[in-house]
This record gives structure tokens, C-alpha cells and sequence, in this order.
């Protein structure tokens, strides 16, 4: 079994997949304070409830955007499975050539969602990321990186509104009844959800008339089901995406 980690700001989400199969899944939190032996503590103490045995995983990939992890969850790997951990960086095969002035500066995750993306639904395609941050990634009808844009995520917006006035409180992410709140947590709410449905109904726009056509709108991340019930414009959501992308570099680069 291969086990496929994508680390994010927020939480590490963790895949395991039987050849192009994913078995199961789960997440951990993300922290740049746990040792090697914690998180191996974390997650295979989990493993069992999924029906997993940590004897069956063979091979292992990961994509970070928290560089301190990297030799954390590296060493993790070879002490407790006694298997070198494939990153994706610079040099490994992803299958996706990235049009961009500096390709260094693309996030691994990215790449790996670019990746998976144009192999399950084709090109071109925009990706929506709705995690820490709101991404929106473009490949082409060939499968290439075009870029993208970037935005604060749902839940950064919503706690900057509390951390950042005095009187507005922490809310749930949740639809509200009306887009006229009748109550500041209705407002707010109206405000980060709406609000970020009009962003993505707008970028997507902007985005296809950029490239003269109409590409395939895939979303994915923690707060994509929450947006894809307000537009019609996101026409798949695939919450793995960034997994099942890594099992196709995996499978990539063993060939």
C-alpha cells in the first residue's frame, strides 16, 4: 500500500491507497512542533480504525507547503517503515510543465492537484482549492500550468473579522437563510459565504475569457461542498483531489 501525505497549513491529510484505489482516508493537525516519533504516534495509532496494518505500507509520497515538516515526516517514514519518503520538489516527475517565471515558486500542492486534475477531468480545467487560502489554478488544453490566482481562505477571512474588530464574534461557516442578514452572525455569514461564491463565479469569468474558452471548473479543499451548493459555475468537487494526484506522481516516478 502507498501512503499519500499532503501537508497544509491547517491539517495534514493523509491517503491510503491499494494500487489506484483510495483505501481510506484521514487527517491530522497540522503543527510544526511535534517530533517524527509524535506524529507516528498520531497516525498509526489511527491506522487500525481504518482497517489498516502499518506492516502493509510499502512506499510513501508527500507534498508540503510547510517546509519544517519535510524532515520530520521524512524521518517519520524511515524509522517506523523503514521506507525513504518520496517529495514532490524540484526534479521529480509530475507529468506537468509549468508556464510560469519562476516554476520554484509554485506550491507543490498546486502542481499535484494540476496534476491530477487534468489526468481525471482533462483540459483546460480550473482548480478551486478552498482551504487556508482560496486558490484557483489553471491548466491547459495540454495539460500545462498556466497559473492562477490567490485569495484568503473562507475560515481566514471569518477569523480576521473576529480577531480584527471588537465586537464581531467567531462564527460557524455555514449558509444563512437570506443574503440580508437580520443579525450580525446572519450578516457575517452572508458576507464570507456569498461573498465567496461571487468570487469564484467571478474569477472563473475573468479566468475563461483569458484563455477564449470554456474550461472544466474543479473544486476541491475543506469548504468546496459549501460553495459548489451556491454556483453552478464549479461543475465537479472532488475533496481528494491533492491524494489521488499524488498517487499518480507516485506511480509516475516508480515507472
Amino acid at each position: 500500500m502507498l501512503l499519500a501525505l499532503d501537508v497544509g497549513n491547517t491539517k495534514i491529510a493523509c491517503g491510503i491507497f491499494e494500487g489506484s484505489k483510495l483505501k481510506s482516508h484521514l487527517s491530522i493537525a497540522t503543527s510544526i512542533h511535534r517530533s517524527s516519533d509524535e506524529y507516528a504516534a498520531l497516525l498509526f495509532n489511527l491506522l487500525p480504525h481504518h482497517k489498516v496494518a502499518k506492516e502493509d505500507i510499502k512506499e510513501a509520497i508527500m507534498c508540503s507547503v510547510v517546509p519544517p515538516l519535510v524532515p520530520i515526516l521524512e524521518e517519520m517514514c524511515q524509522n517506523y517503515l523503514g521506507i525513504t519518503m518520496l517529495v514532490v520538489e524540484a526534479g521529480v516527475k509530475t507529468g506537468v510543465r509549468i508556464s510560469m517565471e519562476n516554476p520554484r515558486e509554485v506550491g507543490p500542492d498546486r502542481i499535484v492537484n494540476a496534476a491530477a486534475a487534468f489526468r481525471l477531468y482533462g483540459g483546460p480545467a480550473i482548480v478551486i482549492d478552498m482551504g487556508t487560502a482560496t486558490t484557483f489554478d489553471v491548466i491547459s488544453d495540454e495539460g500545462d500550468y498556466m497559473g492562477g490566482a490567490i485569495a484568503p481562505g473562507m475560515e481566514m477571512a471569518s477569523e480576521a473579522l473576529f480577531t480584527r474588530t471588537a465586537r464581531l464574534p467567531r462564527i460557524e461557516l455555514v449558509r444563512p437563510a437570506h443574503a440580508i442578514g437580520k443579525n450580525t452572525v446572519s450578516a457575517m455569514q452572508s458576507g464570507v459565504i456569498f461573498g465567496y461564491t461571487g468570487l469564484v463565479e467571478g474569477m472563473v469569468s475573468r479566468i475563461s475569457k483569458e484563455l477564449g474558452t470554456k474550461p472544466k471548473v474543479i473544486a476541491t479543499g475543506g469548504y468546496a461542498h459549501v460553495i459548489a451548493k451556491e454556483t453552478s459555475v464549479i461543475e465537479v468537487v472532488n475533496r481528494h483531489l491533492t491524494l489521488y494526484g499524488l498517487q499518480l506522481i507516485h506511480d509516475l516516478n516508480r515507472r
